[in-house]
């Protein structure tokens, strides 16, 4: 196992100053900025931001798959293709969920609203990441892509494996246009588009919405399976398990239609049918590997960890960047595949029941002699480029109650030197964000909280608003609660919440025993922190019937201000 090196000399200086594992600033080189001509009526823009977009031209105009993370990026990406031609947009293609914010410069640029193609289940996945976990999703965008990371100095962003960022600075304010899909697709459909033959597969990649699109006429593959880095089974920001015998099928696919020229989502387009294939069949066999020897290390009675540490890649991985660990680490797509397949218990009889973090550090602390041992042995292990060890130690003092700052620093510290050391984009910036987190020079605060928008709640149906304060819900607050309250919407159909047993169920609001009522507008905006349920009822806009006590009881136990009593 890699995933970092301890060696200092693999570490050079960026152009920004920033320190960084020579091969990971070589790779920002391949995801540079460069609007491809791949072939006669194909573009491809590649460094416009995290993916890429790509038109292909038709008889009937020109097919724009992808459209980035904002309006301003895919304007970006429109006015490369003008210095190529000037024949019109006649349909946008989604290859999944996560590129579709920049299609209303499409629309501005045509003047009228396009026929918009994608998976049936895109907005399902916009839903879903926008909604409970938000919180938790953001913040592992944050910490995954850099975001809070200067843009200058040691901790800079470099690149972020798939591309050389996130969100290219140029397109600030990042102005959201999502278009939603017109035409829903689920995969097996031929459709004539442009005047084109396309023909759909669904193909789950890391998003289940993932489509591979063939153009048989031009032998033209449009994919999201083929990574500028070996494929990200596992992403530390936090995703739902993404299965390489699903991801195999995929790419066996794309192998078999023989295209001459391979588009992705992400990084560099690939031309030539030997060259494509080859590549290809490398890329697939590193993944089926890692699936292959982690059920075998499972099979064997090994744990989760012990398969980790012995599960390799080879060596001719790194000849090739569509196998070289530039975005995630082998390491953690075996734990991931270990758990997916299996579950979180491996039989390691230390997880079984595991005591609290806070109670394990301290006696953990105190077992090896107490913080000044535990800080020496700490620091020693540091200076040796033992930095897995340093790095356990440095966490149980960070973790234990008598953790000091210079402990926190010393943590830091040891994330600093795995970041620096590190080709993978993912490991670099998370523990860059990390350490800054720790040590103070970054608040990532405000990402430990979940705060619900008034705007984005406005856009959902009351009873799935009301939904999403189960995850807001203070078991301790609701102990003892039963109450079923019915929201009476003066401008939105009625809905209610069940608290009980120490959940929050959202309901119809029928048979409830209080009724709050209330413009629904002025709900979300309480919700959303912008005003409070005590203002509202004061000022006569909103009136609560009913058990009135047990109405206020019931919605006190939620982690919302605006609806505590006296707020």
């Amino acid at each position: 196992m890699r995933s970092f090196e301890s060696d200092p000399s693999v570490v050079v200086t960026g152009p920004s100053g920033q320190r960084v594992h020579q091969r990971s600033l070589e790779h920002s080189e391949r995801l540079a900025r460069k609007f491809y001509h791949v072939a006669p009526g194909v573009w491809t823009l590649v460094g416009n931001g995290l993916s890429n977009q790509t038109f292909i031209q038709g008889p009937d105009g020109i097919i724009a798959i992808d459209t980035g993370e904002c309006v301003e990026e895919m304007a970006a990406a429109l006015h490369e293709l003008r210095t190529q031609t000037d024949s019109p947009i006649s349909a946008v293609v989604y290859s999944h969920f996560h590129y579709v914010g920049g299609t209303r410069a499409v629309f501005d640029e045509t003047g009228k609203a396009l026929p918009i193609y994608g998976h049936e289940r895109i907005a399902l996945n916009l839903a879903r990441v926008s909604s409970e976990i938000a919180p938790a999703y953001s913040r592992g965008l944050v910490n995954q892509f850099g975001l809070r990371l200067p843009s200058e100095g040691p901790d800079a962003v470099v690149n972020v494996g798939l591309g050389l960022s996130f969100r290219h600075p140029d397109h600030a304010p990042y102005t959201p246009g999502h278009k939603p899909v017109t035409i829903p697709w689920r995969g097996g459909e031929t459709e004539t588009i442009a005047g084109l033959t396309v023909e759909v597969a669904h193909a789950p990649s890391d998003a289940d919405d993932s489509l591979t699109l063939w153009f048989p006429e031009s032998g033209v593959c449009v994919q999201n399976l083929v990574w500028p880095a070996l494929f990200n089974i596992f992403a530390i920001r936090g995703e739902e398990y993404r299965d390489p015998q699903v991801l195999l099928s995929g790419i066996d696919h794309i192998i078999d239609l023989a295209p001459q020229h391979l588009v992705g989502a992400h990084g560099p387009p690939i031309s030539g049918v030997e060259e494509i294939r080859t590549r290809l069949i490398g890329y697939r066999d590193a993944i089926q590997l890692l699936w292959d020897q982690t059920v075998r290390g499972m099979n064997q009675g090994l744990t989760a960890d012990q398969i980790a540490h012995k599960v390799t890649l080879p060596p001719s991985c790194d000849d090739d960047y569509l196998t070289s660990e530039f975005y995630g680490v082998a390491e953690h797509h075996v734990r991931q595949i270990a758990a997916g397949v299996r579950g979180w218990f491996d039989d390691d009889t230390a997880r079984l029941f595991p005591l609290e973090p806070v109670e394990r550090a301290d006696r953990m602390v105190a077992g090896f002699g107490g913080p000044m041992t535990v800080r020496a042995q700490a620091q020693a292990a540091q200076n040796k480029g033992d930095l897995r060890w340093a790095l356990e130690l440095a966490t149980w003092l960070t973790n234990g109650t008598a953790a000091a700052a210079e402990d926190r620093q010393l943590l830091a510290s040891v994330l600093r030197d795995i970041g620096y050391g590190s080709t993978a984009a993912n490991i670099r910036n998370w523990c860059l964000t990390r350490a800054r987190d720790i040590e103070g020079s970054t608040s990532l605060s405000r990402l430990r909280e979940h705060r619900l928008r008034a705007a984005v709640l406005a856009a959902l149906p009351p009873r799935q608003c009301l939904q999403q304060l189960r995850v807001l819900l203070d078991p301790e607050r609701a102990r003892g609660i039963d109450h079923h309250l019915a929201f009476a919407f003066t401008d939105a159909p009625q809905a209610g919440l069940h608290v009980r047993n120490w959940v929050s169920v959202a309901t119809d609001g029928v048979g409830a025993t209080a009724t709050l009522r209330i413009a629904y507008g002025e709900l979300t905006r309480i919700l959303g922190g912008e005003g409070s349920l005590d203002a509202a009822i004061g000022e006569g806009v909103a009136t609560l019937e009913g058990d009135t006590q047990a109405a206020l009881a019931a919605l006190a136990a939620f982690d919302i201000p605006g609806l505590t009593a006296g707020s």
